[in-house]
């Protein structure tokens, strides 16, 4: 099975087997994208046992992308993270990949949303390295994508919205089409933003530099844990715009999401990044978030939750 451990999803305040876990067709989300969605992980930790990951961060973030899609979510911030550590115990799970969706249900097929219920379901499944086993250690090859990704005041790109991952399914199948394992958008002024689904850095003389938020990049949680330990190590980290061919020029470069964790970058566009593997910095902030979330260094940022209390 795709979704190995997942077999009872969290559905508006209940379990529901694996196979019955439905919406109906005429949801308003399957038309019109009306839904709003975390990813987060769970990490299997040698001294506290099975930790939810940033939990209550992502919960916040839920909650503000909620906001701007005007939906209201009908449990607290505190129940959904109940739910998400309950989730995490009925399915058994020491490690794994956690998914909660706040989505416009069925009641009418307008473009106005409101009339919907706002239902929300939580799951959670076995989920390895996400851009491959030999990603973290290897690096990855990767392109700039033809499509942009969204202009300011067009969607949300501090939302993680589903409605915006349309435009990361173009740039992921496209990269996935012409032999690469993922692409980089750049936003309407051709300037970095991220990837399908990842923040990005590079190491560029000496210094740690991120695109700005305000260059349609979500605010990742990742994101803020890399800048942390990065400054904790003594580099000097800035968030700027970052124009394409600084890529090229690059000693590092490296994603950085819940899914993606820490992964380098080897090639841009069939272009060597650095020396072509991956590189000491981001190998190193890898091994220090690692560390962290699985028990062999201190959670000395309070990042981590058990999940068995």
């Amino acid at each position: 099975m795709a979704f190995e451990g997942c077999r009872k999803i969290w559905m508006n305040g209940e379990f529901v087997d694996f196979e019955k876990a439905t919406v109906h067709v005429l949801s308003h989300v399957l038309h019109y994208g009306s839904g709003v969605f975390e990813g987060m992980r769970c990490y299997d930790n040698a001294k506290l046992g099975p930790v939810a990951f940033r939990l209550s961060d992502h919960t916040r973030r839920l909650f503000n992308s909620a906001k701007v899609l005007r939906m209201e979510i009908p449990y607290t911030e505190a129940e959904i993270d109940a739910a998400i550590l309950e989730t995490l115990r009925v399915n058994e799970l020491a490690s794994a990949y956690i998914r909660p969706l706040v989505y416009r249900g069925m009641a009418s097929l307008g473009v106005d949303p409101t009339p919907c219920p706002v239902d929300v379901m939580i799951a959670a499944w076995s989920w390895g390295a996400y851009l491959g086993p030999e990603a973290l250690a290897e690096g990855v090859d990767v392109r700039i994508s033809s499509w942009t990704r969204m202009a300011p005041n067009t969607f949300p790109a501090m939302v993680k919205s589903v409605a915006n991952y349309l435009n990361s399914q173009l740039i992921r199948m496209e990269a996935n089409a012409d032999g690469y394992t993922e692409g980089i958008g750049l936003d309407v002024n051709g300037f970095v933003c991220e990837g399908s689904g990842e923040n990005l850095f590079i190491v560029y003389k000496g210094v740690l530099i991120t695109p700005v938020l305000g260059n349609s990049v979500l605010e990742g949680i990742t994101r803020d844990c890399i800048i942390t330990l990065a400054r904790e190590m003594g580099l000097e980290v800035r968030e700027q715009p970052v124009p394409r061919e600084m890529l090229y020029m690059a000693d590092e470069v490296f994603f950085t999401g819940s899914a993606a964790e820490v992964t380098p970058i080897r090639s841009i566009d069939r272009i060597p990044v650095g020396k072509g593997r991956a590189g000491d910095v981001a190998l190193e902030l890898q091994k220090r978030f690692f560390d962290i979330v699985e028990g062999r260094a201190e959670d000395r940022f309070g990042w981590l939750t058990p999940v068995r209390g």
